[in-house]
Formats: structure tokens, C-alpha cells, sequence
């Protein structure tokens, strides 16, 4: 399954109908990690005729009005192809906006998410293929400065439910230094930022 996933960043290449149709022709389902206008969204979804899941980033709280169409993942499990897609929205408390969490507030969120997911981790080994989030984890692909430090409390749920990919976004990727793809147990962590393309297969049940 060919998935499309975007977020933070609009690329004016990617409003172009044309640019879509010939190098995305092929994708099954759009991912967004946040920050992302609704009608940005929604002309990429319109124009490949593909499914949308989403997480609001700290700057979507126009979603609550404009909401793109689509499945809000945030705290959700949502299959697609055969695979498994949970969310969980926002980043880190750096001001007084909407979509900012505490570290104790994503912490509690984690918590009850995990246990809900206990039965599928036990029974497939993971508890979802695909963890979609807008922060980073604390310590891998975030910033020192506070806006863009990552939460501790992803690291445990990796650890917990051990899925097999994080999709994030919130870290702009300028630098073409800036490492986007770290290991995490058998969990591929990815920061998409700004357009990522990749390709993931349903495992086979034996």
C-alpha cells in the first residue's frame, strides 16, 4: 500500500493537479501530521481520489470549523488496506493555544490509549502497523527549544505497543542534515515534513 503523507509545509507543487496526477497516481491514502490547511488537504485528496487521515498539528485549531474531510485519527484506530492507523494529536505546552499538551496531559492520553490496545499488541505482536502523530518523541528527530521538544511519553508508547511505523511532523527539515529516519526497536520512526512518499505491506497472518 502506497501512502502519501504531508504536513507542516505547502508545497506549491503539490497544488498542481497535473504534478499530482503523474507522480502520485499510484497512492491509496493521504496522511497528514498537521499544520496543514483544509483545502490544501482536501484539493490532494479530490484530486487522487484517495481516503484522508489526519492529526491536528498545533496550528489546526481552525479544524474545530473547517474541519478537512476525512478521519481525525486522534486517538482512534482506523484500518485502511489492510493496515491498522492510530493518531495522536498536537504538541508540547508552549503557549496558551489549542492542540498543546502537557507532558502529564499526553502522558494520561497515552495511558488509556494503551490499555484499549492491549489485546490487539498481545495478539499481533504491535498495536497498530502505523502510529501517526505531530510531535516527535523527546530525543529523536525534536529540537532544544521548547515549541519543538518532543514528549516522553511517545518514547513509552512505542515501548508499549511497538508498532511498526511513527509517522511525525512538527520539525521543518531545511537542513539537509537533519536525520528523518531513526530506529526505535522494530518501530521505523519517519519525520515526513514536508512530502513523504512510502510504501507499506500488511504483514501475513500465519
Amino acid at each position: 500500500m502506497k501512502l502519501l503523507a504531508v504536513s507542516d509545509t505547502v508545497m506549491s507543487q503539490m497544488e498542481n493537479a497535473a504534478h499530482l496526477r503523474r507522480r502520485y497516481h499510484d497512492v491509496s491514502l493521504l496522511v497528514s501530521c498537521g499544520d496543514m490547511p483544509s483545502a490544501y488537504l482536501e484539493f490532494i485528496t479530490s484530486v487522487l481520489n484517495v481516503p484522508l487521515a489526519y492529526v491536528r498539528g498545533n496550528h489546526d485549531a481552525r479544524y474545530d470549523e473547517y474541519p478537512p474531510g476525512g478521519d481525525d485519527l486522534h486517538r482512534r484506530l482506523r484500518i485502511y488496506g489492510g493496515l491498522s492507523f492510530f493518531g495522536l494529536e498536537g504538541c508540547i505546552r508552549y503557549s496558551g493555544e489549542p492542540v498543546q499538551y502537557t507532558e502529564q496531559e499526553m502522558f494520561r492520553m497515552v495511558l488509556v490509549s494503551s490499555l484499549r490496545l492491549t489485546l490487539r499488541r498481545l495478539r499481533n505482536g504491535y498495536g497498530m502497523d502505523v502510529l501517526v502523530t505531530h510531535s516527535p518523541v523527546r530525543g529523536i528527530h525534536d529540537a532544544p527549544d521548547l515549541p519543538h521538544q518532543g514528549f516522553k511519553s511517545l518514547r513509552r508508547f512505542l515501548t508499549w505497543m511497538r508498532p511498526r511505523y511513527m509517522l511525525h511532523g512538527h520539525v521543518h527539515t531545511y537542513d539537509r542534515r537533519a536525520i528523518v529516519e531513526t530506529q526505535f526497536g522494530p518501530t521505523t520512526i519517519l519525520n515526513i515534513n514536508p512530502v513523504t512518499l512510502l510504501e507499506i505491506e500488511p504483514l501475513k497472518r500465519s
